[in-house]
């Protein structure tokens, strides 16, 4: 590769299955070699990507249903732009005041896997009988163990 030149962009997104907005930011090497053949890759914090037209996945659920607006879309509509979440510092205090019910408050336990995204609950689901399933086998191949036959 001889000649090479670098580019920021940045890609509005917005997820068809939850409805989330949201933006990210690549760098785009270009490059070209002796024969003028044209090569771009793709780079997301510093770690090579597929470009985002062919396939980009809605952090918020998910989904592969996303879709991408032109370059500078969400800045000439910033209705679009998700509004900013709170964050638990600006919150107001929540101690109760002197004449309140005290005693500590108990929380509703949570499923083990309620805040997981379904492509990692799937991948549990799936992965761990298949684990228990291939070492079981090399257990039995390994130990020589006989099938049992009635």
């Amino acid at each position: 590769m001889r000649d090479g030149f670098e580019t920021r962009e940045t890609w509005p997104f917005e997820c068809l299955r939850c409805l989330r907005v949201w933006e990210e930011e690549f760098v785009v090497r270009h490059f070209a070699d002796d024969h003028g053949n044209q090569v771009e890759i793709w780079l997301s914090s510093g770690v090579a990507v597929q470009p985002p037209s062919s396939g980009t996945c809605c952090p918020g659920c998910g989904a592969y249903q996303v879709t991408s607006f032109p370059n500078g879309y969400l800045a000439r509509h910033p209705e679009l732009r998700p509004a900013p979440e709170a964050r638990p510092e600006l919150l107001p205090d929540l101690v109760p005041e002197l004449g309140a019910a005290s005693g500590p408050v108990l929380e509703e336990p949570k499923a083990p896997l309620a805040g997981t995204p379904l492509a990692g609950r799937l991948l549990v689901a799936i992965g761990v009988p298949v684990a228990l399933f291939v070492g079981y086998e090399l257990y039995r191949g390994l130990v020589g163990v006989a099938p049992v036959h009635h």
